[in-house]
């Protein structure tokens, strides 16, 4: 939250978004992950809360540390209350996206995972998306 709101401040937002319209890689964790999607699920308000203005290079919603803090429930509430399609990787696990579209998701921990999540029909829909074991070689979950 305090992050984003310096960036427009300084106009910093402008230079990330022409950085990577010109194929600079962005990269981040936990909040750094946050703000290149639309919305996200964050602890900067205090508790955990909705966050509807990330930088939208992403157009889907984010929420990092899935298996940790509460999260999970927060941000089922979250997609079932209307945010985009969303993503949401446990610690361990990272996504790799090429312009707006998902690469792969890779993990430095054997059994970190990591979900699509959506509204489908009225009902929450969480998917675990096939993951890369990064470190000895072997793939765990490819699918």
């Amino acid at each position: 939250v305090h992050l984003l709101a310096l960036w427009r401040a300084h106009e910093l937002d402008r230079l990330l978004r022409e950085a990577w319209s010109a194929g600079a890689i962005l990269c981040g964790v936990s909040a750094g992950m946050n703000c290149w999607f639309s919305a996200s699920v964050t602890d900067g308000f205090g508790g955990l809360a909705p966050l509807n203005d990330g930088l939208g290079l992403l157009e889907a919603s984010a929420c990092p540390h899935y298996n940790n803090e509460g999260r999970r429930p927060a941000f089922h509430q979250a997609v079932m209350g209307g945010f985009p399609p969303s993503y949401a990787p446990e610690d361990g696990a990272a996504l790799h996206f090429i312009g707006r579209e998902l690469s792969a998701v890779v993990s430095s921990h054997p059994n970190a995972k990591a979900y699509r999540v959506e509204v489908r029909n009225g009902q929450l829909v969480e998917e675990e998306l096939a993951i890369r074991l990064l470190g000895n070689g072997t793939a765990r979950r490819e699918q």
